[in-house]
């Protein structure tokens, strides 16, 4: 018996490796090497046709990227989008508030407005307001259909910065509103429920309970109204008032020549005015994440530290092999 099991044939007659020298390979993904191979040669092609393309005059963009006439509208672009991102969205915390309220009156009124600037396009609205002085000479404060306390002389009110910002604000309120609603119904209703079992007064309960909650949703959202709103400034252009676009298409009808270099300007420095717009987006919703989420995002630094990091342990990894 003892000799049978001795001559038996074992299972295997290769020894299983040591566990040092085995490697693990991961799993291939040829389409996506392939896409990113098609996307590189698409960029290249791009960057290539840019680079070398003579009808982009690079030399006349860098010639009209700083000229004091530039940097004139672009200053206008900012004041206005300062201007009316501010009135916009608290023209649209009150519009919010209204369409919350329990007031039918109020909820009646919310609604139309909304309803109202979101059908009618902007440039429609802007030259409204920039002939609304054919329709009312003066202004006027006082009691309905009785005598007037104050008057205003609309011709002189109405300036090309007022009509630009009120026609902003007027239109980004409208948005704003919809934006600070739905941040608002995104808080949990037991958040509601417990702040009014404590006893705190209605708008404490909205500024400091509600609100900052909410913000954590109206961010992102309202963040992309403001980078549409900055585009949206060149529209004033058509009620006489020369911003960023303003100035380049001025510039553009005195040296047609460069219309091209003009309007890659333009569409850098709406690009750069974006670009921040969107990095401080990032460290705004990175705040407001603390306690909803176990760890904050990395920031693009830390990102790129780890991504550094994990590259050297890979190469050392693949050396010790």
């Amino acid at each position: 018996m003892s000799e049978s099991l001795g001559s038996a044939v074992p299972l295997s007659t290769t020894e299983p490796r040591p566990a040092a020298a085995q490697r693990v390979l991961p799993l291939r993904h040829p389409g996506r090497w392939i896409a990113s191979a098609i996307a590189l040669v698409v960029v290249a092609q791009i960057v290539h046709g840019l680079a070398t393309n003579p009808f982009f005059q690079w030399d006349r963009f860098a010639y009209w990227f700083l000229r004091p006439t530039i940097l004139d509208g672009l200053l206008i672009t900012l004041e206005v989008t300062l201007f009316s991102a501010v009135l916009g969205l608290l023209g649209g915390i009150l519009l919010a508030l209204a369409r919350l309220s329990r007031s039918p009156v109020l909820r009646a009124v919310s609604w139309v407005y909304i309803w109202l600037f979101r059908s009618v396009p902007l440039i429609v609205v802007l030259l409204f307001l920039y002939n609304f002085s054919a329709l009312y000479k003066t202004l006027s404060l006082g009691v309905p259909f009785g005598p007037a306390f104050l008057t205003f002389d609309e011709s002189r009110l109405a300036t090309d910065m007022v009509v630009a910002v009120v026609g902003l604000s007027l239109n980004e309120a409208a948005y704003a509103a919809e934006v600070v609603r739905g941040g608002v119904l995104s808080v949990d209703q037991g958040q509601h429920e417990a702040a009014s079992a404590l006893g705190l007064p209605k708008g404490y309960q909205f500024t400091r309970i509600v609100f900052p909650q909410a913000l954590r949703s109206i961010t992102p959202n309202y963040v992309n109204q403001l980078i549409g709103l900055i585009k949206g400034t060149s529209l004033v252009f058509y009620v006489s008032l020369l911003d960023l676009f303003g100035s380049v298409q001025s510039m553009g009808s005195t040296y047609p020549g460069d219309i091209v270099p003009l309007l890659l300007v333009a569409t850098a420095w709406y690009l750069i005015l974006t670009s921040v717009v969107s990095v401080v987006q990032f460290y705004v919703e990175r705040y407001y994440a603390r306690g909803a989420l176990r760890s904050l995002p990395p920031t693009p630094l830390q990102k790129v530290r780890t991504g550094l990091r994990d590259l050297r342990a890979r190469v050392r990894k693949e050396a010790a092999i």
